[in-house]
């Protein structure tokens, strides 16, 4: 499996993305032949810059559009489109006339940017701009749900319906090249996962035309969801809208670095240079070990106690496994300075992780806990009775995948039950069991 893993230690931006792709190899002809596939007179410039004394590639989207915030070579003053405040104001429903202004200051430029009105773009406008380009659909694909996520942010935060939201300069042709190029030069990679370490968002405030708000933006927090965020730095903004949406379009899963070779790295870099703290986002490319056939992903959490009652983390096992836990058990652990305690591991889907973690550290005296992802590999599994001398049993059978019986035992609950009603040892009725089920494997 190759894995693309997206360090955001510096936050996140679409000329980041675009700097750290090129840098680990996507050839920069796609993503520049990308740009000019879209037909809306832009193109793309890639330089080296050095940024805490790092080199990264920049890669800036020049356009002619009016408004649209320049970004040229040998230039710091970057476009509006990525700044916060839904980047900077993004979506509005409006039928009047109107002036708008805004100031930033972010992880990726430093300027005050002066402006005639940005086009006013629908989001089925931005869909046709990109259907309408000869590329590759899965590419098309890629990009319009980036725009569609914007999109449901925006008209979220404004309470109003998605079919009147206007985009300005999230809607900006740079922005749109930025999302396409980012898509067409992910595909390029040939990444099958992508993941990335929590992200540095940045602190600080924003000023635009709905007043001074705290970074990250709102529709960069829209976006983000429940992805682990921190702030780190100086004040700033880090992650901005659009660097939010391409996360969302990779489906990126948020973890520590995987076990993987590294095959490739690139740092790609924001505009401007931060002493100390290099303003770069890392992306490391890598093979991962392929899971066998029938494999998924699997979330463990764990965390070790030594002042927990026995009887608390019985009734924490039921209420995690009540609330979707695969499994729960516990194991006896030597802790520091000699002193016994008690392990809890719970496996989960990763949907579920989050909520796991709350409930652990809210219903036992844990103060922390650590979790990860592995991979489960499960045999096909089904179920048939047999008939004994006290009533049918339920067996499970386990298979292997050509079909061959890898294992099979008897429903202890539904044993347990008959052992009670008939007053037998129900060691007696297990075995009875399996000799009935052998019996019928014969007879088959």
């Amino acid at each position: 499996m190759r894995i693309g893993y997206l360090e955001c230690f510096a936050g996140i931006s679409g000329d980041m993305l675009l700097g750290a792709l090129v840098d680990a190899g996507a050839p920069f002809g796609v993503m520049a032949e990308t740009a000019a596939a879209l037909n809306v007179g832009a193109r793309l410039e890639q330089r080296k810059v050095s940024r805490g004394g790092l080199a990264g590639t920049k890669v800036d989207v020049t356009t002619e559009e009016k408004g649209s915030g320049i970004r040229g070579k040998g230039s710091e003053k970057q476009r509006t489109s990525e700044q916060g405040c839904e980047g900077a104001e993004p979506a509005h429903a409006h039928s009047q006339p109107h002036e708008h202004h805004h100031e930033h200051e972010d992880h990726a430029r430093e300027h005050e940017h002066e402006h005639g009105h940005a086009p006013h773009r629908s989001l089925s406008t931005i869909l046709s701009i990109i259907e309408a380009a000869p590329l590759d659909a899965e590419v098309k694909r890629r990009s319009a749900r980036a725009f569609q996520l914007l999109g449901e942010a925006e008209a979220a935060i404004h309470s109003i319906p998605i079919e009147n939201v206007h985009f300005h300069e999230v809607g900006a042709v740079d922005t749109i090249v930025d999302i396409v190029c980012g898509a067409a030069g992910c595909a390029a990679l040939g990444v099958d996962r992508w993941m990335a370490s929590p992200l540095n968002v940045g602190s600080g405030t924003v000023k635009c035309a709905h007043g001074t708000l705290p970074v990250p933006a709102p529709a960069t927090i829209a976006l983000l969801g429940d992805a682990p965020v921190y702030a780190a730095g100086p004040a700033m903004e880090r992650v901005t809208p659009t660097g939010a949406a391409l996360l969302r379009m990779l489906d990126v899963r948020y973890g520590p670095l995987p076990a993987m070779r590294v095959k490739a790295r690139g740092y790609g870099a924001g505009g401007r240079d931060t002493p100390g703290e290099p303003n770069l986002l890392r992306l490391l490319v890598g093979e991962a070990d392929a899971a066998p056939a029938g494999a998924e992903p699997i979330a463990v959490i764990e965390t070790v106690m030594d002042d927990a009652n026995p009887q608390l983390l019985a009734y924490v096992s039921e209420l995690l496994l009540e609330a979707g836990a695969w499994d729960v058990y516990r194991a006896a652990v030597q802790m520091k300075k000699g002193r016994t305690g008690v392990q809890m591991t719970v496996l989960s889907s990763e949907e579920k992780m989050p909520a796991l973690r709350e409930l652990l550290l809210r219903e036992t005296t844990s103060i922390g806990l650590r979790w990860r992802m592995e991979n489960k590999l499960a045999l096909a599994r089904e179920f048939v009775e047999v008939d004994t001398r006290w009533g049918k049993v339920r067996m499970k059978i386990a298979r292997w995948a050509s079909g061959e019986v890898a294992n099979a035992s008897p429903e202890f609950e539904v044993c347990r039950v008959i052992a009670r009603e008939h007053k037998v040892p129900l060691k007696q009725v297990m075995q009875e069991a399996m000799r009935a089920y052998a019996e019928t494997e014969d007879a088959n």
